[in-house]
């Protein structure tokens, strides 16, 4: 079964980063999915079911926060490992990331080495 990676940015260019982040694990099979707005997010979660996604949080059509919600608690898609990303960075937002099921909450600007040695682990894969 290959590993699947969703990034999902309503931001062209944070998506097209993230990938670059993470390019070198398609050489170990991994497999990458984008969307760019909630609704398609979770269209692609249920499709596909990959084990990582990265999850902006303010987004057009439905918000990460829900998004997250509705995959932790709704699918109770617990294999589903989310990070959130977002440029909100308080206590209270993080809090409310850890409430809907996020597994790691991350502010941005992000470090692509911190993004990179998170998928490695998620997937289970060596360095």
């Amino acid at each position: 079964m290959s590993k699947k990676i969703l990034i999902v940015d309503d931001e062209a260019h944070i998506r097209m980063l993230l990938e670059q982040t993470l390019e070198e694990l398609e050489d170990e099979g991994v497999v990458f999915f984008t969307a760019e707005n909630g609704e398609q997010a979770l269209e692609i979660i249920e499709l596909e079911n990959p084990q990582l996604v990265y999850l902006d949080v303010m987004m057009p059509k439905m918000n990460g926060m829900e998004v997250c919600r509705r995959v932790k608690k709704e699918l109770a898609l617990k294999e589903v490992f989310i990070v959130l990303l977002t440029a909100k960075g308080q206590e209270l937002d993080r809090l409310k990331g850890q409430e809907v099921g996020a597994d790691v909450y991350m502010t941005k600007p992000f470090d692509p080495e911190v993004i990179l040695a998170k998928a490695r682990e998620v997937l289970a894969l060596d360095n």
